[in-house]
């Protein structure tokens, strides 16, 4: 049995090796014509033109997102989603890689057909749109777009070798203040000073801060301070998120971060009116056993991948929410040097850079081993979900 798996694997290898060339062609489209989160039609409709053509079931639009998609290869369970991203950022394109994350996925399920013909399932290949600006995947999986899934990955592009990665809860918050306008020289006691409350909060949240875990985060900017210094403002508007590592304390901080704001409001005797996101990231619910085999199949490539332990992340991710619902990882792989920041200009340069090809290559092949040894091995599927349940 093990040594048919591992035939299996090489062949998996072997034709993400056929493909790249086309994949790695498709990967550089979707660089060179960057487009901004839910409007990634021209991304969308390559992807799913390359699934169609290599054996996919597509349907566009689910979830009533435009851009989204699912790509099914196969019929029965176990089904293992491999999940897309292909949304860039404005002003600097594809600086965090998605136009490399959407075809390791794209090249790694169709590799993986091999797999589905041997020893059944199916791989369904889900297209996220708007992780950068809006957390596409969190109204999907509301709308149950994950809940046929028994397991899923997503591979992106870093200067770190990870097996996969932690993330916080996070959900975001905007304020405003509202007082009354003055003459800031001739009758200064006149106005209410909108933007004295906004700092004021600041203040408070830097107080708050000594007073909560470690692993939570609480940061924003002004983006309204006032128009002349010569007028006491009467609108001041701020932009803050709240991060946690789990949505239980994320729940416990917010109403403690509203004090801030309303300790404030009294103090200035302006009015407060603010409002949190409808849409929480939520932690990333890590999956070690899913990343063990994930790793042990990336050091086939030559990378070495670390697998941290359980807890809290320093960043968030709508994949995240995804782990919520079934074991999932979401792996990081190295295509720039440390040195280099993500969403830089620098970092854009990597993913159409050979090492990002490398970083495609590898990715897909360690994700196609990946599923299948969950297709073939169903004591291994087993203990993937047997530490999610496990986990609550």
């Amino acid at each position: 049995m093990q040594t048919d798996i591992s035939k299996t694997k090489a062949l998996t290898v072997k034709l993400v090796e056929s493909q790249l060339p086309e994949l790695w062609a498709l990967a550089l489209k979707i660089h060179a014509n960057p487009e901004l989160g839910l409007a990634e039609f021209q991304a969308a409709d390559w992807l799913t033109e390359y699934l169609k053509k290599n054996g996919f079931t597509v349907q566009k639009g689910i979830c009533g997102m435009p851009t989204a998609f699912r790509a099914v290869y196969g019929k029965d369970k176990p089904r293992i989603g491999l999940l897309a991203e292909y949304d860039a950022l404005a002003g600097v394109g594809h600086a965090c890689g998605h136009n490399l994350i959407c075809t390791i996925a794209a090249g790694a399920a169709v590799a993986a057909k091999a797999a589905v013909d041997l020893y059944g399932g199916s791989i369904a290949v889900i297209g996220t749109p708007g992780e950068e600006i809006v957390g596409g995947k969190i109204p999907m999986a509301q709308r149950g777009a994950f809940n046929d899934l028994d397991a899923a990955m997503l591979v992106h592009p870093e200067v770190t070798e990870l097996a996969t990665s932690n993330a916080l809860a996070c959900q975001n918050l905007t304020v405003e203040f509202f007082g009354k306008a003055a003459h800031a020289a001739a009758s200064p006691e006149k106005g209410i000073n909108a933007l004295d409350a906004l700092i004021l909060s600041f203040n408070n949240i830097n107080a708050l801060r000594q007073h909560i875990r470690p692993t939570a985060r609480m940061h924003g900017i002004i983006t309204d301070g006032g128009k002349a210094a010569n007028v006491v403002p009467d609108h001041s508007a701020g932009f803050f998120m709240v991060r946690a590592a789990d949505d239980a304390y994320l729940n416990e901080l917010q109403p403690k971060v509203i004090n801030c704001f309303r300790g404030a409001a009294a103090a200035i005797g302006a009015r407060l009116k603010y409002k949190w996101d409808k849409l929480r990231y939520s932690a990333m619910k890590m999956n070690q056993t899913l990343a063990l085999l994930y790793a042990e199949n990336l050091k086939t490539t030559g990378r070495t991948p670390v697998v941290p332990r359980p807890g809290p992340g320093a960043g968030s991710t709508d994949m995240g929410n995804v782990s919520q619902i079934v074991p999932a990882i979401h792996p990081m792989i190295a295509i720039a040097p440390r040195n280099v920041t993500i969403h830089s200009e620098e970092f854009a340069r990597a993913a159409a850079s050979d090492t990002g090809m490398k970083g495609l290559r590898d990715g897909a092949v360690a994700v196609a081993m990946t599923v299948t040894d969950l297709l073939s091995r169903p004591d291994v599927l087993a203990a993937v979900k047997e530490e999610f349940l496990r986990e609550g």
